[in-house]
């Protein structure tokens, strides 16, 4: 008996099955099969065209190497304080110039939009990178269904004001609740994006649980985490590292590494894992995307 021989699969081609598991748990989650993440009504994942092929930095390393003030001001502090942080139910209040304004529950707000893979460059303005595959919205997709008025020009985030479960926010660290905002063409480009989910799994509450801005040509301050409230405004907000030091971060933090920080070089990073620092490019590597919304901008003087 003539019998077909199937190739043996190399096992460095193999998905683990752990990692299979979460990715299938991360799906489940994604698709309202559970209450986890609470986002229904999601297909699977689709793979973007602003990946970068560069090699992706450790879970473990993303996981517990974070700035999240609300939890801490050391980076290690966020993966040990936040466990605490309950994200279920979790609500959002759409509010300002926007004729759909509402306190929405988050699987209604997001409910039948498309998750993307986004394999992005993230960096801080300390100095240093990582590359994180994030699950996530393109947010501009949530603005058209939400229909901001033509007087909207920004968009601002804040995070809760919950002391009881952000512990930091019972000390003076920063003006809470923690506020950010985009320029209203900057919230409408398609690399930005509200991620639920990195490595394939739901975002750990050190990293933004239960959804987060993520715009990887700004620094990593930008990126608010735990989002509350995103309200459409006609004026351009006073974000939280604003009032703190206005000297040092200004509204339009791009990564412009020809205007230092008054207390470090923007020149080069670190990527987290690797000895040798690079050099830092213009609009972290994005600029083919974005670098058009700031032609008419001095980048030195408006930071």
């Amino acid at each position: 008996m003539l019998t077909n021989k199937i190739p043996r699969i190399p096992d460095s081609e193999i998905t683990p099955e752990n990692l299979y598991m979460d990715r299938r748990r991360f799906i489940q989650l994604a698709s309202g099969l559970s209450v986890a993440t609470a986002v229904s009504g999601i297909a699977e994942a689709t793979s973007s065209r602003f990946d970068t092929n560069e090699k992706q930095t450790p879970y473990k390393d993303v996981t517990s190497y974070n700035n999240f003030y609300e939890f801490g001001i050391d980076k290690s502090d966020p993966a040990r304080t936040a466990k605490n942080l309950k994200t279920q139910p979790w609500t959002i209040s759409v509010e300002g110039l926007v004729k759909r304004p509402q306190v929405y529950a988050l699987e209604d707000l997001l409910k039948g939009l498309t998750i993307e893979d986004r394999i992005y460059r993230m960096r801080c303005v300390e100095g240093w990178s990582m590359v994180i595959p994030w699950q996530g919205f393109q947010f501009g997709e949530l603005i058209r269904r939400l229909e901001p008025t033509s007087q909207a020009k920004f968009v601002e985030f804040q995070t809760p004001l919950a002391p009881d479960q952000f512990p930091e926010q019972r000390r003076r660290v920063l003006d809470w609740p923690y506020v950010e905002g985009l320029r209203l063409d900057e919230a409408m480009n398609p690399l930005t994006i509200l991620a639920v989910g990195l490595y394939g799994k739901p975002l750990p509450n050190q990293n933004g649980a239960p959804v987060r801005l993520v715009t990887p040509w700004k620094y990593g301050f930008k990126g608010i985490k735990s989002i509350a409230k995103i309200r459409f405004v006609d004026r351009q907000p006073v974000t939280a590292w604003m009032k703190q030091a206005p000297n040092e971060y200004g509204f339009y933090a791009n990564v412009n590494p020809a205007v230092d920080h008054p207390r470090w070089s923007q020149a080069t990073e670190r990527r987290i894992g690797e000895f040798f620092k690079r050099k830092t490019l213009p609009f972290n590597g994005y600029a083919d995307h974005v670098a058009s919304m700031y032609a008419c901008m001095d980048l030195r003087k408006d930071f």
